[in-house]
């Protein structure tokens, strides 16, 4: 069995010119990487930001990855998340077959995130 610093997590995100747009990535990831300290925790763009996925995963295999896990932090299974990811996981894995890369769906179809969303929501309005 795995050590758990053999497992890495990769946040997956959009990307976008402004550099601030990042930020609540980063805060998400800071977040992950305080709950799971052993693990490595990345994030990760599909584009206008670095770095990319596969820069991304080469960095966590070169640390001793075995397992990656890429979270799309999407709100939806949109066309990136159905088409784009996995081809480019796919690409990862023929040039790391050494490594298990998995991803589960976009962080916003988990009825928890939805909630939370909600009640965001409702107490802005209550505000």
């Amino acid at each position: 069995m795995s050590s758990p610093s053999a497992h890495s997590l990769i946040l997956f995100a959009h990307g976008a010119r402004d550099p601030a747009w990042a930020a609540p990535f980063e805060r998400l990831r800071a977040l992950a990487q305080a709950a799971m300290p052993q693990a490595g925790v990345q994030l990760a763009f599909l584009e206008l930001m670095q770095p990319d996925l596969p820069t991304a995963a080469a960095l966590e295999i070169a640390r001793g990855a075995e397992r990656i896990t890429v979270v799309p932090v999407f709100l939806g299974q949109g066309g990136h998340v159905r088409r784009d990811l996995p081809q480019l996981l796919e690409q990862l894995r023929q040039a790391h077959p050494q490594a298990r890369i998995d991803t589960v769906p976009a962080a916003g179809e988990d009825d928890a995130v939805l909630q939370a969303i909600a009640a965001y929501c409702v107490a802005a309005m209550r505000g």
